[in-house]
């Protein structure tokens, strides 16, 4: 098989040092059942394990989104990357030479450009900071950033650099260097003279952030003014190499901290995760500013189990956080919000009070997303307590607002606690308060879409990912024939040669057909059954779905040579009902035609297809 560059014997030990138990269980919690391990599924939201680890086959599969596949394939899902880039961090991981390229020679012009890109980035970063730490230039912005509380060691960490007023420093800086400065307009770094030719830097006095992606390769800058203009911050456009919607800021430094802890802590703004880590906070990210995207939640999702938003204690920060919940739960997050004071930023808070109070009773004191949305509630309905039985028009829409909240948890524990302290606060009956409550949840079943986490779902998957069977059904003898012939046909090699010899490509579903074709591809090389080194060869990820499912099939109890007749009398019948059918339709439209020969003709052909059917 050819993966590019990428040779079979780079594979094969990459598979064999990364055990897919090891794997998988850096980002899922996984319980033994049987032979077995299962956990909740990171790649859909679920209630209920569906996701399976099978250790004798060297596989995953997920029941309910229809996940699967091997190590390689799970830190390619996970991680968002293309399969040459996933070998290559297992390779490193397992400390496995190798010396081969991602792309071909011969690269594309984007390919080129991209790694151009990379190389200027990185230049640049070096230079902003080379001229924040050494130049005359860089000294209003070093004394503005100590002002602000930044270290020395935290401006070094973060490589926190400085733009210079001037027109075209880092033009020159880089044209020097012999890069092409129509691409660094395209990616991000100049932009054009508005009078005349050539270009001018697109940042310029500004302190600049560089931003890196998810393997710590500078891909853009943020840029802050000091003084007074707009806009205060600047990031760079998105390019080849930047989408602000999938880059989480300090993801590459935090990523340790967040697998040990399962936890991400979700800031605003770069200074406030820098400001955060200085203060202990060691996996915070930000989002530089913009909105929380899905892509950023499932980002998240992937890497930790809760998520603790830390937004501004502003009315804007606040709302912003409120749509921030929707978004993380929406993709499976447990989540909850820490609370700031005094309309404070994070970053003002910790240079006000200090790091410890930040962590102890800001961070760790974080309320579960529920409590902060009836707090939320509590201030946009003006509610008084000290009104009693709610008699004030605002605490009575509070209070149906509320229950609006409450109805949505899934815990009737939850449901409890919540309705008692509404009870306790607003001084109404709890037997009266759970009337309400039952009638807003039986409304609220009437209108909830299928499939979005309903308790009464066979697998809670949501509505928005892919699934690949939406319930157990009966299959056709003949698919689930397929089905069988194929798990037995990925443990025994001689099966395979006997199925390709006596059936071929017949199978009648085609991805069967297709996953029989790579079996016989794979076997061909003198390969022996590995399921796991079988599915590396697929490179699709619908082939890696269905094939990691039916391997986790049992296909080796009651197997015998008359079972294996069986599967293929099964599945070359149905091919012959198809065209027993057809002629029968044939026939009959003959004779609405009054073409009594060709009648004729296809009754001898049906009577033979009907005897072939008797002898099978």
């Amino acid at each position: 098989m050819n993966y590019g560059n990428i040779p079979d014997t780079l594979i094969d030990a990459v598979l064999k040092q990364h055990d897919i138990v090891d794997v998988v269980s850096k980002y899922v919690h996984l319980a033994k059942q049987g032979k077995n391990l299962v956990g909740l599924c990171p790649f859909h939201s679920e209630k209920s394990p569906s996701f399976t680890v099978t250790p004798i086959k060297q596989i995953y599969h997920c029941f309910g989104c229809g996940a699967g596949g091997n190590s390689i394939k799970f830190i390619m899902e996970i991680e968002g990357y293309s399969f040459p880039e996933a070998v290559r961090q297992l390779a490193e991981e397992a400390n496995i030479p190798f010396d081969w390229e991602d792309t071909p020679k011969e690269q594309t012009e984007q390919q080129k450009e991209k790694t151009e890109l990379y190389k200027a980035y990185e230049w640049s970063a070096k230079w902003y900071h080379y001229l924040l730490r050494n130049s005359e230039h860089g000294k209003p912005a070093m004394e503005y950033l100590r002002s602000r509380g930044f270290s020395d060691k935290l401006i070094d960490l973060y490589q926190i650099g400085y733009a210079p007023p001037m027109w075209d420093t880092l033009v020159q800086f880089l044209v020097k260097r012999d890069l092409d400065p129509v691409l660094m307009e395209k990616g991000g770094l100049f932009s054009e003279r508005k009078s005349g030719t050539g270009h001018v830097d697109l940042f310029r006095d500004r302190i600049m952030f560089p931003i890196w992606d998810a393997k710590g390769r500078v891909v853009a800058f943020g840029g802050r003014l000091m003084g007074d203009g707009q806009p205060k911050y600047m990031n760079t456009p998105e390019t080849m190499l930047f989408n602000k919607s999938k880059v989480l800021y300090n993801f590459h430094h935090a990523r340790a901290s967040i697998r040990k802890t399962q936890t991400i802590v979700l800031f605003e703004g770069y200074v406030d995760a820098i400001k955060a880590w200085d203060a202990g906070v060691l996996n915070g990210v930000a989002t530089m500013g913009t909105a929380l995207t899905e892509a950023h939640a499932k980002l998240m999702k992937n890497n930790a189990e809760q998520v603790i938003l830390c937004y501004d204690g502003d009315q804007a920060g606040q709302a912003a956080a409120l749509k921030s919940l929707t978004i993380l739960e929406s993709v499976g997050c447990k989540t909850s919000v820490a609370m700031i004071p005094n309309l404070m930023d994070p970053d003002e808070y910790i240079s006000a009070y200090g790091s410890h109070p930040f962590t102890a009773e800001i961070i760790q004191a974080a309320v579960p997303s529920t409590k902060f949305r009836l707090l939320y509630l509590e201030k946009s309905h003006m509610v008084q307590r000290d009104v009693i039985n709610g008699e004030d028009e605002g605490n009575l829409r509070y209070i149906h607002s509320a229950l609006k909240v409450i109805a949505e948890l899934a815990s009737p524990t939850e449901r409890e606690h919540y309705l008692k302290s509404l009870s306790n606060d607003f001084h109404y009956s709890l037997d009266v308060l759970k009337q309400d409550l039952h009638a807003v949840r039986k409304e609220m079943k009437k209108v909830k879409p299928i499939g979005d986490n309903n308790d009464i779902s066979w697998n809670n998957v949501m509505n928005n990912r892919r699934v690949v069977e939406a319930a157990p059904t009966l299959l056709p003898a003949y698919h689930n024939a397929e089905r069988n012939l194929l798990a037995i046909m990925m443990n025994f090699r001689e099966v395979s040669d006997y199925v390709q010899q006596k059936l071929g490509d017949q199978f009648n579903v085609e991805v069967h057909a297709a996953l029989a074709a790579y079996l016989y591809a794979y076997y061909s090389l003198g390969r022996e059954p590995d399921v796991s080194r079988y599915i590396a060869t697929l490179q699709n990820s619908k082939l890696e779905s269905v094939a990691s499912y039916i391997s986790m099939i049992d296909s080796k109890q009651g197997i015998n040579s008359q079972v294996i007749d069986d599967y293929i009398r099964a599945i070359k019948r149905y091919t012959q009902e198809l065209a027993l059918n057809q002629k029968k339709e044939e026939s009959k439209r003959a004779e609405r035609l009054g073409d009594v020969l060709q009648e004729a003709r296809i009754e001898v052909e049906i009577l033979a297809l009907e005897k072939q059917m008797k002898l099978m």
